[in-house]
């Protein structure tokens, strides 16, 4: 037993130091942190600038191409040979040599349209990238300030705990001397170092999980942070709008909504590039060459050099690809009406939830003032209690029922507390507004 005491006072007294040396993390500190270092956010953002890279200029196919070729040929061989005049000749290691360098330039004037949409997909392709960037953050959000407030929380609930012990702790000590002047009984001062050690457990118990809360901060935060710190325990609600005006923000912005609408628009340019095959396709090649050979004398010549721009369209057009177009745009269509159905499937689920949200926030708050009494009700009893039991009109174990109501409350209206903000963290980011808040 003597153990345990030194091992629980070891502990209040060191909780007592860190107070004086642990640093706060403050919300904006820790939002700014997350911004910066969290490994979600890294890759969304780089997300987005593959699709930028994609919507640019030399990914659309309307510039032109541009190639330079060039050659050398070496020949060297035995000749015979016959003339018309009847002459003949004969040469051990005739020697050919050619050369030859060109500048070819290709355009495609018209290609059905396809290349126009297909830009256009590419924009709405990298705005989908960008909203999906927007949902990586919002949760990012969500995920930070959950963990944030459930270190506060925890923080609480074990200052509570705290409490509890040193209350404890002065009433083992009182039925110590109690027990040492011959006042009470033995087991009056076993039932009190009980109580003591149960707090003790109770509040190393908190602790652990509260260093634990912090470690996963620190996943949230992309960065290693020593569990030494404390944070901001305060919570104050905004100004929340109307339940009609939050469903109206909430369809118009919700982020899951904005990108299924922007699948929508991909899957209709979809479509329209499917569609671009049935028309033709036009194109422009042209070329500037130079051409330079050296014959033996079994040649006519002895060598020629040519040089000159050479031009010419070609018009193609598919008038039967054996269906493949026509099976590419059917699928495109229904492609489409998945998508318009995922957004009123989407849609229906967004706006339950958001119902669900909104009942739970206003309970929530309803909680949190049924709670506040409660803790002015059981405060009031526990301060009577305990000048009662000082004067050894009520007993231990209605003292210690009144100490466990008295915390028990505290803890449900700080649970409440702690609740009702993250429940209305998820509305905000229902709405679309949760990037909007000041912390």
């Amino acid at each position: 037993m003597k153990i345990i005491k030194n091992t629980v006072l070891v502990v209040v007294f060191l909780s007592t130091v860190q107070v004086f040396s642990q640093e706060i993390l403050t919300k904006k500190e820790a939002l700014k942190i997350t911004l910066e270092n969290n490994f979600g956010i890294k890759i969304a953002n780089n997300n987005v600038e593959v699709a930028k890279n994609n919507t640019s200029m030399y990914n659309t196919g309307f510039l032109p191409t541009a190639a330079v070729s060039s050659g050398a040929n070496y020949r060297r061989d035995n000749q015979d040979v016959t003339f018309q005049d009847g002459t003949s000749r004969s040469i051990d290691g005739a020697v050919t040599k050619s050369y030859n360098a060109a500048l070819n330039v290709s355009y495609t004037i018209f290609d059905g349209l396809g290349r126009k949409y297909n830009y256009q997909q590419l924009k709405e392709t990298y705005n989908l990238s960008e909203l999906q960037a927007k949902e990586t953050i919002e949760n990012t959000y969500l995920q930070l300030f959950t963990s944030y407030f459930q270190i506060a929380r925890l923080s609480e609930n074990t200052n509570n705990l705290s409490e509890a012990l040193s209350i404890s702790k002065r009433r083992f000590q009182r039925a110590k001397y109690q027990y040492d002047y011959g006042q009470t009984t033995k087991l009056e001062m076993l039932n009190a170092e009980v109580d003591v050690n149960n707090d003790s457990i109770s509040f190393i118990t908190a602790k652990q999980q509260l260093n634990n809360v912090k470690r996963g901060l620190n996943i949230i935060l992309g960065i290693e942070k020593d569990v030494n710190y404390k944070v901001e325990t305060d919570v104050d609600f905004i100004k929340m709008m109307s339940f009609d005006d939050l469903q109206q923000k909430t369809v118009a912005n919700n982020a899951i909504l904005k990108q299924n609408e922007q699948n929508i628009a991909i899957s209709e340019f979809t479509i329209k590039i499917n569609k671009s095959n049935y028309l033709p396709s036009l194109d422009l090649n042209t070329s500037y060459g130079w051409n330079k050979s050296e014959n033996p004398a079994t040649s006519f010549l002895a060598g020629a050099t040519s040089n000159g721009l050479n031009a010419g369209l070609s018009l193609s057009w598919s008038l039967f690809d054996g269906g493949v177009t026509k099976t590419s745009v059917a699928n495109a269509k229904i492609a489409l009406d998945t998508q318009q159905i995922l957004l009123e499937q989407q849609k229906t689920t967004v706006q339950n939830t958001l119902k669900n949200t909104w009942e739970n926030y206003h309970n929530q708050l309803f909680i949190i003032g049924a709670q506040d009494k409660n803790v002015v009700t059981t405060q009031n009893n526990f301060d009577r209690t305990e000048e009662r039991y000082k004067l050894g009109q009520v007993t231990s174990i209605e003292f210690r029922q009144a100490q466990i109501n008295f915390i028990n409350a505290k803890t449900a209206l700080n649970n409440a507390k702690f609740d009702a903000k993250l429940i209305e963290l998820q509305l905000l980011q229902l709405s679309g507004d949760i990037l909007n808040v000041e912390f």
